[in-house]
């Protein structure tokens, strides 16, 4: 079973011909030997520049978001260099098309090396959040006069929240394209904690002519509206650090719409979508899959199978206390599910090995398609046998089992969407494309104990192709997420709530993206009595409504 990966990053992630054929063993094998070295990126020479305060709790937060866009670079086939600020050399940045400074920690200190290049640097630079002031308000480099605006500082909550008063405001609502992007808030009353990001640099347009506001930020309690992205020639100022707590209606789609602007790379308007239907295994249900593949196939739409090659119970949760194992050989219901699905327009993602975790309630119940693989997640580190050659040992069973029984994926998904680092880039050396989203850590061995230098993680969304990740692997996006149920009754697992309605509207806001995807997925059993949920009716809404925003349905093969 798939969930969505957190997506927030605290302060304090016509179909190809099928075949059918059986595949030589050593044939899938080598797929992890045989790799060509990918030819340099085609792209614009980029360079993150990112916070790095020494003996903090927050020292790689930066780093963390540097990350995540760098990943954003792949899009432009930009393999962008990162760089903590305090190792800034004079000159660097005259070397690269455009120099993006992530200030992510207030007052932390800049060389002035980095100043005085910024100041005068004829190639594009883009300022996201704090510090600005340190350029802003020293008289050496005149930034008023040069740049069009002033700035004025930092701006947060209109108000301590209480419980009398959990939600005093602040500047939450970006406008662009038609579109409110309303960052996300959360007040714990109980805890004092306010999960969110509030704080932004407020800055006021002096000449029209020097500076343009490309995108405004609105404060609903006090009525008034500041610029949030502002751009004075070849600089851009981005007034909060998009990054944090992101989702699929926020202000991090506009910075992803924008980079085409920002780097000088032009993609044409182009909106696709995609359906996959997720956690296929041994226990399928056939008549729920015939009837999801007469409908998409009756809608000439492609699709593709999150398949599970091999089924593990290994405390025989349901299988009144026994063990259980289904090789692919013996799951009779996948195959006849499969081997109806693929000649009408079907396609095979490999959705794990397992999709479960030795004998560990990991964290439900030990069984393939609810637990985690590649991620202890119950100790929240990696699981004990964790490197890469224990996660390309398991990428080629689930290859081997699949061949074996004549059937070839087109793509990986790592299980919920969580793997550890040197598992991530395992699966870059073995597989072409992956179709998922991902977790990213700032070290292959995080340690996130609150001490100094702390290791990061966050999972992050992606609204178009990612050419290669920070791991070195090719993504395809799921960017909408899934209908979800209360469904406790049969599954403790699943309580939450996402309808039909959630999905389209999603991908009403992916759209404002200008080569965004409306890619989702959606869970077969949702269709059987059990679920007591009008999942096959949502689904084809869902569809309807999706095709009606003008989406181009294709399939994983499909994408160049």
């Amino acid at each position: 079973m798939c969930v969505t990966v957190a997506l927030v990053v605290t302060l304090i992630s016509p179909p190809a011909a099928v075949q059918l054929r059986p595949q030589a063993l050593s044939e899938k094998i080598a797929l992890s030997q045989a790799r060509q070295p990918a030819a340099a990126p085609a792209g614009p020479k980029t360079l993150i520049v990112y916070d790095n305060p020494p003996n903090s709790e927050f020292s790689k937060l930066g780093m963390v978001f540097g990350i995540m866009l760098k990943n954003l670079m792949g899009h432009f086939d930009s393999n962008a260099d990162l760089l903590p600020v305090q190792d800034y050399v004079a000159g660097t940045m005259q070397a690269y098309d455009a120099t993006f400074y992530l200030g992510s920690y207030y007052g932390n200190p800049l060389p002035p090396a980095f100043l005085s290049d910024v100041s005068t640097s004829r190639k594009t630079v883009v300022w996201f959040k704090h510090n600005l002031s340190q350029l802003a308000w020293n008289p050496v480099y005149e930034f008023p006069a040069r740049s069009g605006f002033k700035f004025s500082g930092m701006r947060g909550m209109n108000a301590a929240p209480t419980a009398a008063n959990p939600e005093p405001g602040f500047f939450d609502t970006i406008g662009y394209k038609g579109k409110s992007f309303v960052k996300h808030y959360v007040f714990n009353t109980a805890t004092g904690i306010i999960n969110a990001d509030p704080d932004i640099g407020v800055i006021t347009v002096l000449d029209k002519a020097r500076a343009t506001v490309i995108v405004p930020v609105s404060n609903p309690r006090t009525g008034e509206t500041v610029p949030y992205i502002t751009r004075s020639g070849n600089f851009w100022y981005v007034a909060d650090m998009p990054f944090s707590f992101t989702g699929p209606r926020d202000r991090y789609l506009v910075l992803c719409d924008l980079l085409h602007d920002m780097l000088d790379v032009h993609h044409a308007e182009s909106h696709q979508a995609m359906v996959r239907l997720e956690d296929v295994g041994a226990k399928v249900s056939v008549q729920a899959m015939k009837t999801l593949t007469d409908y998409l196939h009756g809608k000439k739409i492609p699709f593709s199978i999150a398949v599970i090659p091999r089924y593990e119970d290994p405390l025989g949760v349901f299988n009144n206390g026994m063990a259980q194992t289904i090789p692919l050989s013996e799951a009779s219901h996948l195959k006849t599910a499969l081997n109806y699905a693929l000649p009408r327009g079907g396609e095979i993602v490999m959705h794990g090995y397992t999709h479960q975790y030795s004998n560990l309630r990991n964290p439900h119940t030990g069984v393939s398609g609810h637990d985690y693989e590649f991620w202890n997640i119950v100790a929240d580190s990696p699981v004990a046998e964790d490197s890469t050659a224990w996660a390309l040992d398991r990428l080629n069973a689930g290859l081997a089992e699949l061949a074996s029984n004549g059937y070839t994926p087109v793509a990986w998904e790592t299980p919920h969407y969580h793997a550890s680092a040197l598992a991530s880039k395992a699966v870059a050396q073995v597989f072409d494309t992956t179709y998922q989203r991902v977790v990213y850590f700032t070290a292959d061995k995080p340690d996130f104990k609150p001490a100094p230098n702390k290791d990061f993680a966050m999972g992050q969304i992606f609204p178009y192709v990612i050419n290669k990740d920070y791991y070195g692997q090719r993504i395809l996006p799921e960017s909408l997420g899934n209908i979800q149920y209360d469904i406790g009754i049969i599954d403790s697992t699943s309580n939450a709530m996402n309808t039909w309605q959630d999905i389209v509207t999603n991908a009403a806001y992916a759209k404002t993206v200008r080569d965004g995807f409306a890619s989702f997925f959606f869970h077969p059993f949702l269709l059987e009595p059990a679920a007591r949920a009008p999942g096959y009716q949502d689904f084809q809404s869902m569809i309807d409504g999706i095709t009606v925003l003008g989406y181009t349905w294709v399939a994983p093969s499909q994408i160049p």
